[in-house]
């Protein structure tokens, strides 16, 4: 597994110690959900995101080197994925993907920062 995708990028304006909790979460072609959650741990590092009203409402987790932008000032993270993609994603189970290599790693798959697509930045 890419242990980058868990790694915040050093120009998304993240900066360690911020909650991000609340903040809207913004995919390229608009609002996508809240974050309900996140971790900057080093190697493991996510977003939650309640999709609520936005899409099908369910909670999606999302690898932080998705993350473009960190606006404080606006509480907006923008993410270089579509809607679409995260509509799509795996579904999230807190119960059973919290701590799993095994869904980290679909994950890193399925957004392209795997083994099986390229072309997205890492």
């Amino acid at each position: 597994m890419n242990t980058h995708v868990w790694a915040y990028r050093q120009s998304s304006g993240y900066r360690p110690g911020m909650d991000l909790t609340g903040y809207e979460v913004a995919a390229t072609e608009g609002p996508i959900g809240e974050v309900d959650g996140h971790s900057e741990a080093i190697g493991s590092a996510y977003l939650l995101v309640d999709t609520g009203p936005w899409t099908r409402a369910k909670d999606v987790l999302l690898p932080v080197r998705a993350i473009t932008r960190v606006d404080e000032q606006t509480r907006r993270i923008l993410v270089d994925l579509t809607r679409a993609e995260i509509e799509e994603a795996p579904d999230f189970d807190r119960d059973k993907h919290f701590g799993s290599a095994d869904f980290r790693s679909e994950l890193s798959t399925y957004y392209g920062f795997g083994a099986s697509r390229t072309g997205r930045s890492a």
